[in-house]
């Protein structure tokens, strides 16, 4: 079932702002569009105040869709060395409330999508399917390829969302904006029903980031890394989300245990701090790494108990981290490019 959106001209054959916003809001839906767009409404509509037990939901900024707060995350969970148990595991968190899943063309070479694929057989109208785009800046041509290959691993034939991946490096924006670029591949996408909304993702630099934003394209998502640290180095926090929400874009986080649960392994912050600092913000769901029916347990109990923190309390524990924080010893995803996908390094000429 594929969502037809109205025909367009390619932005390099002079799509001008209308015609790129009719493309890219007739393919969403007939769905409300009113979303949420000021940070505080956001928070009021999206945090509950009193735990009720079950999974909460949050709205996906303006698509009218409404995601789990926690996302089934397809990096780690595609390591997982047994197909069955792994296909298991991600049926568990379908059938817990979990309704939202994120996946990335290059996630283990294709096996992520691949595994996902066949765990969404029989539940594919259940979830709200995410993947991401790995070009890296080598244009429209080679982004519809990847989408091709994405929805025949998947089996499917729409995504739900359709992101392009680590928007990292300095040129970046200007490779994706360019005539033939991947933006072009997101309008061309929509405009053929196989993808309903779309986004683009980054944790390096917040600069980059707020570079694509500065050309004004309708995105409808943004993932971007938020944890306790974060406030204090190049914080996506303190300069990406509230733009983000002053524009309606959906704001996904990701890595609030910073990518390899290193502070929880020294015992400087515990998983429920960590995970409930991120959902006091004002954010759409949180990407998470579950590849153990532990972790499982673990989050959905976190999530299911979860009210917001206060501003003193989420004060407190930026004070208490600070010291760590400073210098990025904990988000090394920010500094080093071997915590990059081999795809864009090889791309940037950084393999």
């Amino acid at each position: 079932m594929k969502f037809r959106s109205h025909s367009s001209k390619g932005l390099s054959a002079g799509l001008n702002r209308r015609q790129m916003l009719k493309v890219l809001g007739a393919a969403g839906s007939a769905l409300a569009l009113n979303g949420t767009s000021g940070m505080e409404t956001l928070f009021a509509s999206n945090s509950p105040t009193t735990a009720t037990g079950d999974l909460p939901r949050r709205a996906l900024g303006k698509t009218g869709l409404e995601v789990s707060a926690i996302c089934f995350g397809g990096a780690h969970w595609g390591r997982l060395k047994d197909d069955t148990e792994a296909i298991r595991l991600m049926h568990e968190a379908i059938d817990a409330g979990i309704n939202f899943c994120d996946n990335a063309w290059e996630y283990n070479n294709g096996r992520s999508e691949e595994l996902m694929g066949r765990a969404l057989v029989e539940r594919r109208q259940r979830v709200i399917l995410m993947t991401k785009v790995c070009s890296h800046g080598r244009g429209k041509k080679v982004a519809m390829q990847q989408l091709e290959e994405s929805l025949r691993r998947l089996k499917t034939d729409y995504l739900d969302l359709w992101q392009i991946h680590e928007v990292i490096h300095e040129d970046d924006p200007d490779r994706h904006f360019m005539a033939g670029g991947e933006v072009e591949a997101l309008v061309e996408a929509k405009r053929q029903g196989k993808v309903r909304f779309v986004g683009f993702t980054g944790h390096k630099e917040p600069r980059i980031l707020l570079k694509m934003l500065s050309h004004d394209f309708p995105f409808d998502t943004c993932q971007i890394p938020l944890n306790v640290f974060d406030g204090t180095y190049r914080s996506f926090e303190r300069e990406v989300l509230p733009v983000l929400n002053e524009r309606g874009i959906a704001p996904l986080g990701m890595k609030s245990l910073t990518g390899n649960g290193e502070p929880i392994k020294q015992g400087i912050v515990n998983p429920e701090e960590a995970i409930r600092y991120v959902l006091s913000l004002p954010i759409a769901s949180l990407v998470s790494g579950i590849d153990s029916p532990a972790v499982l347990k673990q989050n959905l109990d976190i999530v299911r108990r979860f009210t917001p923190m206060t501003a003193a309390e989420m004060n407190g524990l930026r004070v208490k981290v600070s010291r760590y924080a400073m210098d990025g010893r904990f988000e090394k995803f920010k500094r080093s490019i071997h915590h990059d996908g081999w795809v864009g390094r090889e791309q940037h000429g950084l393999a």
